[in-house]
């Protein structure tokens, strides 16, 4: 007997749950879009934005999901034959090279495999390498969707530093912001690109690129940038018009303003306190789960897990069978395995990513982690039997 009725719960890393809400602020008639509120709900989204990338940086929103953003970063960096560094922690990083590379950038990329953060003193000894300063950017993941290891973008820029090179740092934020900190000035990034789906609570469509000063000016060079991805328009437009090339997606920025108004109310410290919270609940549940059977979180290191998403392992094909029971039996979805393993091999029924980010709760979290439980039990999948009291410790012990 399925159990699955009610409202569904989906526990994937993007899109997120939506707030009640960011849903109502949506749910409304189409606007006036040449004067008038609108327009002044828009321009108050900026300033607000860069407070919660920590920058005084220029921003510029698209409408496009996150490979849209790593489109908009890209045609405003390069132009076609420059070089950038990729260091790939999971298939996000692959993604962002290929991107780059289709569009005419040559790429070299440093793979960290699917379950290490990016290692700074191998980014500095290919920066060295690099005689002839061809390399324009490095590229990074702050938090790989895919993996979910955490990069220490400090440390990287420190790297860059070091080996007196003047690539600019470009970090991919898409499923960190508004769940890990992340303080794009005094961390040195130059570029940054997120998407409106995953800590942002607000439905997939917008993308976003903060940049500096010295990005700016270093754009003015490229040769790849085109009327819609140009960044100077949308930071800058003299007509309303112009910070979207066009009509402005009226409904996506009422749902992002409601997002940003929640974001503010909680507190951002709160924000990045509670994502902490969950996350090592989650954590807590696998470690106690894997005691008794062959399950694993993908990151060893804690201090290199994201707070927004959890990788983990559950052999025999055991991840796959999990999942499916979920969504039939309890109406919970978790992530598949992305780029662990390839579809067609016996091995990618073996991963699943559980989300924590965004709008979710104490309850949600542990909720997703009960119907876990029940459903190793159901399938007769070997485990350590106290997963879900580990996780409400953490929870209770905060």
């Amino acid at each position: 007997m399925s159990l699955s009725q009610g409202r569904p719960y989906l526990a994937i890393p993007g899109p997120s749950t939506m707030p009640d809400r960011v849903l109502n602020a949506m749910h409304r008639a189409a606007p006036n879009i040449y004067e008038g509120a609108l327009i002044e709900m828009t321009r108050s989204l900026y300033p607000r934005l860069r407070r919660l990338a920590d920058t005084a940086a220029h921003v510029a929103i698209y409408i496009a999901n996150g490979h849209g953003a790593w489109e908009a970063a890209n045609a405003n960096m390069f132009s076609r034959g420059d070089r950038a560094l990729v260091a790939a922690t999971g298939r996000f990083g692959i993604g962002w090279a290929d991107s780059a590379r289709r569009m005419g950038v040559e790429v070299e990329m440093i793979d960290f495999g699917l379950s290490s953060p990016a290692d700074p003193a191998r980014i500095e000894a290919a920066l060295r390498a690099d005689t002839d300063r061809r390399v324009r950017a490095v590229l990074v993941t702050h938090v790989d969707t895919a993996t979910s290891v955490r990069n220490d973008v400090a440390a990287i820029r420190a790297a860059i530093d070091a080996a007196g090179h003047p690539a600019l740092l470009a970090v991919d934020c898409i499923a960190s912001l508004g769940c890990d900190a992340f303080h794009m000035d005094a961390w040195g990034v130059d570029v940054m690109v997120s998407a409106s789906q995953k800590g942002l609570m607000t439905p997939p469509g917008l993308g976003f690129v903060w940049f500096s000063d010295r990005a700016r000016a270093a754009a003015r060079q490229s040769d790849l940038v085109t009327p819609y991805w140009s960044w100077e328009p949308r930071a800058e437009g003299a007509e309303f018009y112009q910070f979207f090339c066009g009509t402005a997606p009226t409904h996506h920025l009422f749902g992002l303003d409601e997002a940003l108004t929640m974001i503010a109310e909680e507190g951002l410290d709160h924000v990045w306190a509670r994502h902490a919270t969950l996350a090592r609940a989650v954590w807590a549940a696998f470690d106690a789960w894997g005691r008794g059977g062959d399950i694993a979180l993908n990151i060893a290191d804690p201090a290199r897990r994201a707070h927004a998403v959890t990788a983990a392992r559950i052999g025999g094909g055991g991840a796959g069978r999990l999942r499916k029971w979920l969504e039939v039996e309890a109406g919970v979805t978790l992530g598949i395995g992305l780029g662990m393993a390839l579809p067609s091999e016996p091995a990618y029924q073996d991963f699943l990513r559980v989300a924590h980010m965004g709008h979710v709760n104490a309850h949600m979290t542990l909720g997703v982690l009960a119907t876990m439980e029940a459903g190793m039990r159901a399938l007769g999948i070997p485990h350590g039997t106290d997963g879900l009291a580990a996780a409400a410790a953490v929870v209770a012990g905060r």
